[in-house]
């Protein structure tokens, strides 16, 4: 042998003609080719940036390596020698001058994997033709990919009861699994609900639940357990809406977003037949990564519900609503809306029969799961049709003083807080917030935050979910007194936020305390923390922006003549005075004027009158009103009081944009066209409705006004050039001029509220099995005060509301004692809801406890 045959092979990183190594990076070969990697980086990843698919099943980029299935074996050599056995890709990071072959280029891997595949496909049933995963199923494909032809076992494979049910959403086929163990890792890492696990041990390892193993514990009782069904690489994990209900070769794929919050997260609804049979997590990195939650993925059938409005009805002289043509119903609506605008509808009698001054003015309530394009619709139309800016998209709580927080921090300020920066703050504190419940992507990316190490606290009341999955510090307060709770923050939690890169998250629930928005922005101020508003509906930013509010008009303008005139020259109008002057009541001034007989008609879009402050006061403004013109998608609580219903289509049946709480734009393409014959039919009806923009230009043509938004894009473009055109000054938050405290003398307790996220809303309808994953609501005190009352645990209790009362067991939970906290909306097992704002009760204000017993009788 020579000299020359006896010297080592060149390392890579010796090679003089390649550069050099850059910093925080190595270099190595990986079959055959040279590359430069991130140190730390996973073999698989290098691998996939070079092109080479590496076969694996429990690997996922979003979740920590686990070397479980043994799929990605490959050839690694270090130090000029080879390692005794195959590597696996997905645990083994980079290191300089490594050498690696894959299944490409190494006999040694493509041998290892094929093994692993037949040690995998021996108890697998091969149930493909009937399985929910044949034709997407990684094992499918990877078994003709990097399988054998033929299997040399003989024996009999292991079989289970199936499928078993480990949530009212989630179906177990136990034999179908791989033990990849992604399931119990997003569990216990993304989702921090760590219900299902890995059980037994050997041959009998299977995953499950307590109480499937040992007839006791809990059911997998999470928000997001839809996402286990998705990543599952077999069809292990199915989805109990789904199951049996189609192939993926039969559907027609078509990516959107979630209108169920504000988050904007990336989804694809899957559709066959004018129906929509699953949704999907999309893939977006700077919004949703590849996650949602179970509201967002099972939520969908309320489009295809048998009380969808699919035809336009006008009531007639007996008191009914019955079905009409568009035309004759934009025909009475227009000159209805008219004769309220103008006054000239017959004048109401006084008490001794003598006619009165007539009323006038018709007040605009859009309801807040608008696209940017219908709510700009319905902003265009309340100043140029109705010349009012009486207007309010907000169908919640709501204050002045959020109005000038809104205008201070939020219109028109474009991409604010983003997700990435959430992810990256050395602090986070949330404000009226509850993250699980209301803005459940933004609780994943918090989560995800505190493992790396942001350091996440939250003003509450008790330390909820949330607040132990994000491993966060509660930063305890009374309610209604979260105002001198901010004032007074700890010293390091105030220090925290005035590090670089501090963000402040505040809900929309801050408008129910007096002064908690000026403590928000004085904090702001005072620390230097960015601060970014994140309200539940989809349409709430957009909204804001659109000019949906009374003091706001499109693009963050301020209601000033400067405003009037710019909106007067890009609409076309000859005169500004034809736009309001005057900033316009909100939506509690707007049915007190109509309850008081000061309003003539209301524009009503999607709102729940149970979400509102004062349900009373809503269903007395619509007994009240001359004339009510209801958009909507579903029979509804208002669409018993219109005189005219205009259907409109839900998100699948139209284009438009959600703005998200960061102020990103999230555009979506129409799923089903409503138009498209067959395939827009609902229940057998032909659904022929049109996105709120259209309806609402339509109908102020026949008021002889031009609006321009007969489209969402033509709505969106003219919005787009409007612009931004925020004031170079902008006035203070105003807080409250006195208090609003509750002394508690009389015994009261004082009461904390917010909504859980499956809590029967309209767009949850026709779901039972998302339904049956719900929290149980439960009523909450401190171990003091259920001393104090004579309560135990799990023994029911009455809440006592000026208005009637709502029994639920009682929890023990770490609560400022005298301080009650129950779930704000709670729905009934016959149907229905009972809220707290029905039963005239209030966050932050007084409140009774009754002792009851274990079966639920009232004491």
């Amino acid at each position: 042998m020579t000299a020359a045959s006896e010297k080592a092979p060149e390392k890579p990183s010796e090679r003089e003609d390649l550069p050099p190594v850059p910093h925080g990076h190595v270099r190595l070969t990986i079959d055959d080719r040279v590359v430069d990697a991130p140190q730390g980086e996973l073999l698989i990843r290098t691998c996939e940036r070079l092109g080479i698919v590496v076969p694996r099943f429990c690997d996922h980029p979003l979740l920590d390596p686990a070397g479980a299935c043994r799929q990605c074996l490959v050839e690694v050599e270090m130090g000029g020698r080879k390692m005794p056995k195959p590597q696996a890709s997905c645990t083994m990071t980079v290191a300089q001058d490594m050498v690696v072959n894959t299944q490409m280029t190494s006999a040694v891997a493509d041998k290892a994997q094929q093994g692993v595949m037949e040690l995998l496909l021996i108890n697998h049933p091969l149930d493909c033709p009937i399985c929910d995963k044949g034709g997407e199923c990684p094992l499918q494909n990877q078994a003709m990919s990097s399988g054998r032809a033929d299997s040399r076992f003989v024996e009999e494979k292991r079989t289970f009861a199936k499928p078993l049910p480990i949530s009212d959403e989630v179906l177990l086929d136990r034999e179908r699994c791989v033990l990849c163990q992604r399931c119990t890792r997003f569990s216990r890492q993304i989702a921090g609900d760590q219900f299902i696990e890995l059980l037994e041990r050997g041959a009998h390892q299977q995953i499950g639940t307590e109480e499937t193993a040992f007839g006791e514990g809990e059911d997998f009782q999470s928000y997001f357990s839809g996402n286990t069904i998705q990543i599952c690489p077999v069809g292990a994990l199915t989805s109990a809406s789904y199951r049996f209900r189609s192939r993926p070769f039969d559907l027609v794929s078509t990516p959107g977003v979630s209108e169920h919050d504000s988050s904007g997260a990336a989804v694809r609804r899957d559709w066959r037949r004018g129906a929509v049979t699953r949704v999907l997590a999309g893939e977006d990195p700077d919004v949703n990564e590849e996650w949602i939650d179970d509201k967002t993925r099972f939520a969908f059938r309320y489009a295809q519900s048998a009380t969808r409005i699919t035809r336009p009805l006008v009531r007639g002289d007996d008191g009914e609503l019955h079905e009409t043509s568009w035309t004759d119903a934009l025909e009475r609506a227009a000159a209805a809306l008219l004769a309220a605008r103008d006054g000239t509808g017959p004048a109401p009698l006084d008490a001794d029969g003598e006619p009165g001054e007539p009323k006038r003015g018709v007040g605009v309530l859009p309801g807040g799961r608008l696209t940017i394009e219908d709510a700009y619709a319905y902003a265009k139309f309340a100043r140029a049709a109705l010349q009012t800016n009486d207007i309010d998209a907000r169908a919640r709580a709501h204050s002045g003083e959020e109005l000038d927080f809104l205008a201070a921090h939020v219109a028109g300020t474009g991409l604010g807080v983003t997700y990435a920066d959430l992810e990256s703050a050395p602090a986070v504190l949330t404000v009226a917030l509850e993250v699980e419940e209301e803005a459940p992507v933004v609780f994943l990316r918090l989560r995800k935050a505190a493992r790396t190490g942001t350091a996440v606290h939250h003003l509450g009341q008790w330390s909820s979910p949330a607040v132990v999955k994000t491993g966060g510090r509660l930063v305890r307060t009374a309610p209604g007194r979260e105002p001198e709770a901010l004032a007074t923050l700890p010293d390091d939690v105030a220090a925290a936020l005035a590090t670089p890169g501090a963000v402040v998250l505040v809900g929309e629930r801050a408008a129910e305390v007096p002064g908690l928005y000026a403590a928000v922005s004085d904090l702001v101020g005072r620390t230097g923390a960015r601060v970014a508003w994140v309200p539940r509906r989809a349409g709430e930013r957009g909204a804001v922006d659109a000019g949906a509010l009374p003091t706001l008009l499109p693009g963050g303008r301020p209601v000033d003549d400067v405003a009037r005139a710019q909106l007067a020259s890009s609409w076309g109008l000859a005169d500004e005075n034809a736009l309001p002057a005057t900033p316009g009541r909100d939506g509690g001034a707007i049915l007190r004027a109509a309850a008081a007989g000061e309003l003539a008609g209301l524009v009503v879009g999607g709102v729940e009158l149970t979400d509102l402050p004062d349900p009373v006061l809503a269903r007395a403004a619509l007994r009240e009103a001359d004339v009510v013109v209801s958009l909507e998608q579903v029979a509804s609580e208002v669409t018993r009081y219109a005189d005219v219903v205009l259907p409109v289509a839900p998100v699948v049946n139209k284009s438009g944009t959600f703005r998200n709480w960061e102020g990103r734009d999230r555009r979506f393409a129409t799923t089903i066209d409503p138009s498209g014959g067959s395939s827009g039919r609902v229940g057998g009806t032909a659904a022929i409705t049109l996105p709120d923009c259209r309806v609402l230009d339509t109908l102020a043509v026949e008021m002889d006004v031009d609006l321009f938004t007969q489209t969402p894009e033509v709505a969106a473009a003219e919005l787009g050039h409007l612009g931004a055109a925020r004031p170079t000054e902008i006035g203070p938050v105003r807080g409250p001029d006195g208090s609003g405290d509750v002394d508690g003398t009389d015994g009261s307790l004082r009461l904390a509220s917010w909504r859980q996220l499956l809590d029967g809303g309209a767009l949850l309808i026709d779901e039972p099995e998302l339904a049956g994953t719900a929290r149980p609501p439960k009523i909450r005190i401190s171990t003091v005060t259920a001393r104090r009352l004579g309560l135990v645990e799990d023994a029911v209790a009455g809440l006592e509301g000026p208005r009637g009362s709502l029994h639920l067991p009682v929890e023990l939970a770490d609560l400022p004692d005298d301080v009650v906290w129950a779930p704000a909306r709670v729905p009934q097992a016959g149907g229905g809801v009972i809220t707290l704002a029905g039963l005239g009760l209030t966050h932050g204000g007084p409140a009774r406890l009754t002792g009851g017993t274990t079966d639920g009788s009232a004491a």
